[in-house]
């Protein structure tokens, strides 16, 4: 295995044919198809799938990729600092299901670093697709929560994918709504008063488990629920129809806006917001001080 098999590997994974990356790395489509093929035979299974409308990544393959890019990213910093000692963007890239202060303390992180030689990347995404994105490699952190309800689960999906879940903090529940809902103006609601109103929920698409739910007391009952994919739309939503979504009550008004309130569910329940990374691996420095953002906000909680 060579690390110009590995770039090979890379630049097909952003094509749909051979022939395109071949043509975008400057080598014959023969000369990467052996490429290829002498990798694929060296380490056992298939990365790409061939079909006539051209080829894609096996599961093993995204995996394989996921690595292969860490591995050229080093390099290449390695490269930079101590043979070729010419200028590298670093990259940093976090995944996050949808919070509002995930994305403030990313914010943060990019005002301390500036972006002239730094590339960044943030991913809003479903439960699964933040575990997958940690898990292939795509991003160095990501931030979810886990509760009473879903832990053991969840944890046993982060051991399959080679994953280590750190809590940063505790949080109560709270009811996350526009100020023109009429529950707006209480210190704390139950369940029987939200009711009364749609539940938001974000849509998890083919992995639709409870367990993947982003709102805690997924179990309950609701009389109304809809789903939505982005939070753009459940703030609108929250003004159309009364809706209200459950959350940690982590308000980040520079961001959203003081339209937005967040009232305390009358329940014991808590949940943990921490952060995955990959296990027996160094955080970069941007991560340290991503992750120490995040833990600025615990000042915020369970007052």
């Amino acid at each position: 295995m060579t690390l110009t098999q590995l770039q090979y590997v890379i630049a097909l994974s952003k094509e749909n044919s051979i022939n395109d990356a071949a043509r975008k790395l400057f080598i014959s489509q023969p000369s990467l198809t052996a490429a290829l093929k002498s990798l694929e035979q060296e380490i056992g299974f298939d990365i790409f799938t061939r079909t006539r409308n051209g080829i894609s990544l096996t599961v093993k393959g995204a995996e394989f990729v996921g690595y292969a890019r860490s591995v050229i990213d080093q390099y290449d910093i390695l490269d930079a600092k101590y043979i070729s000692k010419s200028s590298i963007r670093r990259t940093f890239h976090v995944s996050m299901q949808h919070y509002t202060f995930a994305v403030n303390a990313f914010v943060e992180v990019i005002k301390q670093y500036g972006m002239d030689e730094y590339e960044f990347e943030v991913n809003e995404a479903r439960t699964y697709d933040v575990i997958k994105s940690v898990r292939d490699r795509k991003s160095e952190i990501g931030v979810l929560y886990t509760n009473d309800f879903n832990r053991n689960v969840l944890e046993k999906v982060f051991a399959e994918s080679g994953l280590v879940f750190t809590p940063l903090f505790d949080c109560h529940i709270y009811a996350y709504m526009h100020r023109s809902n009429p529950l707006s103006k209480k210190r704390k609601v139950t369940l029987d008063e939200l009711n009364r109103y749609p539940c938001l929920a974000f849509d998890q698409g083919d992995h639709n488990s409870l367990y993947y739910a982003e709102e805690v007391m997924s179990t309950y009952e609701y009389r109304q629920i809809v789903h939505a994919n982005d939070r753009a739309t459940m703030l609108n939503l929250m003004v159309g129809i009364k809706g209200f979504t459950l959350c940690s009550g982590i308000i980040c008004e520079d961001l959203n806006g003081t339209d937005y309130c967040a009232v305390r569910l009358d329940t014991d329940e808590t949940m943990t917001i921490g952060y995955l990374s990959r296990k027996a691996t160094v955080l970069s420095e941007m991560a340290e001080k991503y992750i120490e953002e995040l833990g600025k906000y615990r000042d915020y909680v369970l007052k």
